[in-house]
């Protein structure tokens, strides 16, 4: 207690530059504070279930001939299919558990009061495999999912308890209305339970078997060939992770080879041997299962290693800033060794003090990084939004850890450098010397051409996603999208049978188009840029239709007048027009880049397509430039077009809405849709640009960060700098004066204090581009349409930390020029 005592009085007698060390080390702490709070809630934390190292997710990579659905919970190759999930649930000899679950859109009626967001399909097995306990009630289980579509149960979600019924315990056997079907409410699921897919909140678990009733027109509980089903078991207590993919895989392999081979037709031999061999493949899930795990892991670790960089140089000014103390403190650290204090005991009082500053930097931190994490709230996408961006208690842990460690190691050098001076050492030292230690003046210098390599690194680094976000700001939509508001509908979650949706959609329409300012309105199934696709293989008139030919093409049903409101102008044809209904004859509109795989030339329009060997009955009616589709940095895929207004069953309208007043048009779509149904959810209703920032929201947030860090870095290791300099001026004022009396001219002087510098900066700058190099070359993927070695931000980059550096330096070397010889003279 006496050392902190002493620390605090000791810090507080130069409050100015104990605040400036406090704040630098608050913004390295509170960063990286703020990062951490992420990398550990998407990459490090496990489900809040019973023993979750037991859990693992199934993948079936491999062919997969038939229709495939995913989504948040991960890409096509982990499905499976519904019949092969109850083979494997019923055979397999390794997991205490097996589970299925799938994350779908869900709109609620509760006494007339409408919510949506999403639900969750789950098979009876899922709450027992992961060992959770009810918050009120009963949890799904077994016996509910065992025949299709008769168990009309469902589980609160416990946020959605809370938010929408009080958390009222009668809540239990009560109705509540999930897509416009009936179910009764059994219980609520555990408080910290959000399901097992980072990034989706559910409202409401229901039984997996429930899908074809809250789905109409879902067929794929019968089809080996339509995979949809997401997989996850628990081990048995002593069986490993080998062991389990071994056992699991004879199963696997048997149904593959006497059930799913016979099924699969007209497959090359090939293809039909890579069927054969196909494996599951076991991996840890503790975690759940989420795409966002393989998303955000380049992006949170290209972040860490920034805020890593920020602190390293807050340390190594405030390393600085304690070399600098302990030149002054030389006399009394001679006096007390030579009273008998022990060396240990002073470097403890030393340390003592670092780690003080420190930790009331790790104090003020936390502010930093609550608000750090308040502004990445704003920049991260909507599936990011279930994250907390609180400081929760592992936080504060990290940045208590943080800031201790951050004070022995900037304080451990100067504490042992400080203790080394003999009292007779010091009094000669004091009484008139020409430099200041050599050792520590080294050592000084040293810091110094560490944080301008680290700044040099963080500066380049920055320009380099800065210069990313810009190249993707301007990239070349194919479509204008300023004054374009977009919506969805999704009637049938509301108890709209098929045949009234469609009515429904085109009385939208209409509604919407006499509203005063509106100069387009159209609608399609695939929203645009907002990452969902679909797919199918095709055949084309002329094209080859071998079964190893690529026939795949991307696909998006439309209405009328699409590319007209969208401000595409067709190469050839015509566009869509109300008329392309059913009885119609079939027609599409097809791109550039579907020409050119389909070597379709000139004459596109008028050859026909299909879906079918034999039925090549879609005439192409237009073709179009390359817009893009799904995703803006993506390469535009071949795309085919064709009316929704020919189906039958259309679940779910994305509108586009053109008016000279966008935001009037926020106001005004609302109370449309609430006359036409007020019981019918609007959701995503934004406008186009809103969509477009919500696309590139990644590269937003890595781009505004590094460039926020790299700016601070870059004032960090300037103020480093000018704080070596203007203390090594400050200690060679006899030297300097001698040199003036001798006749140096201010000039000669000036010359003298930047060449001082100018080795350092020089060494720390080289560093820093080789740092710099390397880090492009590891953050390659995060960056488009440039080299992680583009030469001209290397340049702008090494210009302006040069400025930056100067403006430093310039400052010490022109008080050291201005200084009186006589007045040197008598300096002590």
């Amino acid at each position: 207690m006496r050392h902190v005592t002493l620390a605090f009085r000791t810090l507080f007698k130069t409050p100015f530059v104990t605040g400036i060390a406090i704040v630098s080390l608050a913004l390295g702490i509170g960063a990286n504070a703020a990062i951490f709070s992420l990398f550990d809630q998407i990459l490090l934390r496990p489900l809040p279930v019973l023993e979750p190292d037991r859990l693992v997710n199934l993948a079936a990579p491999g062919p997969k001939p038939g229709s495939q659905s995913c989504g948040q919970a991960g890409d096509c190759d982990v499905v499976f299919s519904y019949p092969m999930f109850r083979d494997l649930e019923r055979s397999q000899t390794v997991f205490t558990g097996l589970a299925a679950h799938l994350a779908f859109g869900v709109s609620l009626s509760y006494r007339d009061q409408a919510t949506t967001g999403d639900g969750m399909y789950v098979s009876g097995s899922y709450f027992p495999t992961l060992g959770l306990r009810p918050a009120l009630g009963r949890l799904l289980a077994p016996a509910d999912d065992r025949g299709i579509g008769t168990n009309y149960v469902t589980v609160l979600g416990y946020g959605y308890w809370q938010s929408h019924f009080g958390g009222d315990p009668a809540v239990v056997g009560q109705p509540l209305r999930v897509n416009g079907q009936a179910m009764t409410i059994v219980g609520v699921a555990p408080r910290d339970f959000q399901g097992t897919t980072l990034g989706i909140d559910p409202l409401v678990f229901v039984p997996i078997s429930m899908m074809g009733v809250l789905w109409p027109g879902f067929r794929g509980f019968e089809s080996r060939q339509d995979y949809w089903a997401y997989l996850f078991g628990r081990l048995k207590p002593g069986v490993s992770l080998a062991q389990a993919s071994t056992g699991l895989n004879v199963v696997y392999h048997s149904i593959v080879t006497d059930v799913e081979a016979p099924l699969q037709k007209g497959i090359p031999d090939q293809m039909m041997a890579e069927f054969r061999v196909k494996r599951v493949v076991l991996t840890p899930g503790r975690r759940g299962q989420s795409s966002m795990h393989r998303d955000a892991h380049a992006p949170l670790l290209m972040l860490c290693t920034v805020t890593a960089i920020v602190l390293l140089i807050a340390c190594a000014n405030i390393a600085n800033l304690l070399l600098a103390r302990g030149a002054g403190r030389a006399m009394e650290m001679g006096v007390r060794l030579a009273l008998g204090a022990s060396r240990r005991e002073l470097m403890t009082q030393l340390l003592t003090e670092s780690v003080l500053l420190a930790c009331l930097g790790g104090l003020a931190g936390l502010i930093v990084a609550y608000e750090t994490l308040t502004g990445l709230a704003a920049l991260l996408p909507p599936e990011a939004h279930t994250l907390r961006f609180g400081l929760e208690p592992v936080v504060l842990v990290f940045a208590a850890a943080l800031a201790i460690a951050a004070g022995i190691v900037s304080g451990m050098f100067p504490s042992w450098l400080s203790t080394r001076t003999e009292l007779v050492t010091a009094i000669r030292a004091n009484a008139g010397q020409i430099a200041g230690s050599r050792s520590a003046a080294r050592f000084r210098e040293s810091l110094v051409a560490v944080q301008i390599a680290l700044a040099t690194t963080l500066l380049i680094a920055a320009g380099l996603f800065v210069k990313t976000l810009v190249n993707v700001t301007r990239v070349d939509l194919g479509i204008r999208i300023d004054d374009v508001v977009t919506f969805s509908l999704a009637p049938e979650r509301s108890g709209y049978d098929s045949t009234r949706a469609l009515l429904l959609y085109d009385r939208v329409e209409n509604e919407i188009r006499a509203i005063p300012g509106v100069t387009g309105v159209t609608s399609s199934r695939v929203p645009l840029l907002a990452g969902a696709a679909w797919g199918s293989d095709v055949y084309v008139q002329g094209f080859p239709s071998g079964l190893d030919v690529d026939r795949n093409a991307r696909w998006n049903e439309v209405g009328a007048g699409y590319f007209a409101t969208l401000s595409v102008q067709l190469r050839a044809g015509r566009e869509f027009t109300p008329a392309d209904r059913r009885g119609a004859p079939q027609v599409a509109v097809v791109n550039q880049a579907f020409v050119k795989k389909f070597n379709l030339g000139e004459g596109a329009v008028g050859k026909f397509m299909g879906f079918g060997r034999d039925s090549l009955n879609i005439q192409i009616v237009g073709v179009i430039p390359d817009v893009k589709y799904s995703d803006v940095k993506r390469a535009v895929p071949p795309l085919f077009y064709t009316p929704w207004r020919r189906e039958t069953h259309v679940d779910r309208m994305n509108y586009y809405v053109r008016s000279p007043q966008a935001e009037a048009l926020l106001r005004s779509l609302p109370a449309v849709v609430k006359k036409i149904d007020p019981g019918l959810p609007m959701t995503g209703l934004k406008t186009m640009p809103e969509q477009f920032r919500e696309n590139v929201s990644v590269d937003r947030l890595i781009s505004f960060l590094s460039a926020s860090f790299a700016v601070l870095a870059t004032l960090l290791a300037a103020v480093g700098l000018y704080g070596v300099l203007a203390y090594s001026v400050a200690q060679r004022t006899r030297e300097i004066g001698v040199r003036m009396a001798l006749g140096a001219d201010s000039g000669k002087v000036r010359a003298m204090v930047l060449r001082q510098m100018s080795g350092t900066m020089l060494v720390g700058g080289g560093i820093g581009l080789v740092g710099a190099f390397g880090l492009g070359r590891a953050a390659r993927s995060l960056l488009y349409g440039l080299e992680g070695h583009d030469p001209v931000v290397f340049a702008l980059a090494a210009l302006l930390l040069t400025l930056v550096a100067l403006g430093a330096v310039y400052v010490p070397a022109r008080r050291a020029s201005l200084v009186d010889p006589v007045r040197a003279l008598r300096y002590e």
